[in-house]
């Protein structure tokens, strides 16, 4: 053995391990077996493995099964690795081997070599404490992973949470802010009846924070952990105290409220709380993508569109036309959507194809969940900070469309009839004359009633413009 690499052996036979590596051959086989993304494991992959190993040391530190010292080394390793010490030690690509054996044992190698470490020992020789027989106690990757993946979607709840609260305070405070301003309504993106620009806002406020309730309400069933399920969910090998065990220190660990699953054959089997929480991520990203969508579409021109709205120049729009700028954090908004619609589709497939006692493509799962929720906390704040609060009316431009809208003869047809209303309508476009000047010069309706009829900031609140009183018959 050169002074560079350390000999370990496991029952495939011998592999020379890096010898400043903190992991240990299965890890090594893992990264020769899947050299696939290029990807490392997401951070709170890693973080609630580790949470789980150490919850676990202290569970059996207490039981009496595993030595006070090496009990000890365990958890001051965990600390270690939770302080962001050991990153560059956890390797193993997203896309590995089913059930996520590899990043179990990735984490396990980690913390036997850092805690035999710190008791004296050197990495590779697993004395005192061994990766399988001390780090991994009473556990199997199949109960281990489907709990990671519950509390660590939990842990990245709460940024979530923040992030999309912000926007949706963002934009309320958009449709207080824009509430005088009457605009042009669109449906099938043609001329319809007048809208508040500030109703629109408070719309997207509404749709984000139904949204954003629907994801809490869905998280509250990954609350339930199945650890102590161990190999296929019935708990050999681990004693009866320690799934609650693992529950309180779990609780002291990480902050988070989770609870003892009532029924761990069906927690380890069925990743459906998980698919049903992704289902929730992807319904946000649907609802924001929309709101995106729309900014880009009332911001379009300046000169040869709608030109409604004005949203903060955040940088250059072309590398060939001058003084361009475009919607570019919306364009990014809608991006990370489709990614996390993409991600949710995976989750989908692949929780359905688990078998009988074990859902195999955990890893898959847990990349593309805590994908989302990472993009999205991320997308939200940006589109919170550097475009929505800075969104300003141009009032003029929306005063000029709303008077132009061939939708406002709709307020007519309680007075005259649909067929008449429509026959002013379509005779206003053809002569490019506005609904208002069309009906004064024609004399559809007394001078006096014309205003009241045709009061654009009515049209946006229930009731009949003008009043229910000469309705036509049937009208």
């Amino acid at each position: 053995m050169s002074a560079q690499f350390r000999t370990e052996k496991d029952p495939l036979g011998e592999l020379q391990v890096p010898a400043d590596a903190l992991y240990g051959v299965q890890t090594l086989r893992a990264r020769q077996n899947f050299p696939i993304s290029g990807l490392k494991p997401l951070w709170p992959f890693v973080q609630a493995q580790v949470w789980i190993k150490k919850a676990a040391a202290m569970t059996h530190k207490e039981t009496g099964r595993l030595e006070a010292r090496v009990a000890d080394a365990i958890v001051s390793a965990a600390d270690e690795v939770l302080a962001r010490r050991h990153d560059e030690h956890f390797v193993v690509d997203p896309y590995q081997a089913g059930a996520g054996t590899s990043h179990n044992m990735n984490v396990n190698e980690v913390l036997a070599n850092r805690a035999n470490e710190l008791l004296g020992g050197k990495r590779g020789e697993y004395k005192p404490v061994h990766p399988n027989d001390h780090v991994n106690m009473a556990q199997s990757t199949n109960d281990t992973i489907p709990t990671n993946i519950r509390l660590a979607a939990l842990s990245q709840l709460p940024a979530l949470q923040r992030a999309f609260e912000g926007l949706r305070d963002a934009l309320a405070e958009k449709g207080r802010q824009f509430d005088h301003i009457v605009k042009a309504g669109r449906t099938h993106l043609q001329d319809a009846m007048p809208i508040r620009l500030g109703q629109e806002f408070t719309a997207y406020a509404g749709s984000i924070d139904r949204a954003l309730r629907r994801a809490t309400q869905a998280a509250d069933y990954l609350r339930d952990l199945g650890i102590g399920g161990s190999a296929v969910g019935t708990g050999v090998t681990v004693e009866a105290e320690y799934p609650a065990l693992m529950n309180r220190y779990l609780k002291e660990i990480t902050g988070l409220d989770v609870r003892v699953g009532e029924d761990r054959i069906q927690l380890m089997q069925s990743m459906g709380d998980a698919a049903a929480f992704s289902a929730t991520l992807r319904g946000l990203a649907i609802d924001l993508s929309k709101i995106v969508s729309d900014l880009r579409l009332m911001v379009m021109g300046p000169r040869t569109g709608i030109d409604e709205i004005k949203l903060p120049a955040v940088q250059p729009g072309s590398s060939i036309m001058p003084g361009k700028i475009n919607p570019s954090i919306p364009e990014m908004v809608n991006q990370v959507c489709f990614q996390v619609m993409g991600c949710d589709t995976t989750v989908a497939i692949a929780s359905e194809h688990g078998q009988l006692e074990l859902n195999v493509m955990m890893p898959v799962i847990a990349h593309n969940i805590l994908l989302s929720m990472q993009i999205l906390t991320s997308a939200a704040t940006v589109l919170t900070d550097k475009t929505v609060k800075g969104i300003e009316a141009n009032e003029p431009m929306l005063a000029y469309w709303v008077e132009r809208s061939a939708a406002l003869a709709t307020a007519l047809m309680p007075h005259i009839g649909y067929a008449k209303a429509a026959e002013i309508s379509k005779q206003s476009v053809k002569e490019g004359i506005l609904i208002r000047d069309m009906v004064k010069r024609d004399k559809v309706l007394p001078d006096e009633q014309i205003d009241e009829v045709l009061d654009l900031r009515k049209m946006t609140e229930i009731g009949v413009p003008g009043g229910a009183h000469g309705m036509v018959a049937g009208g």
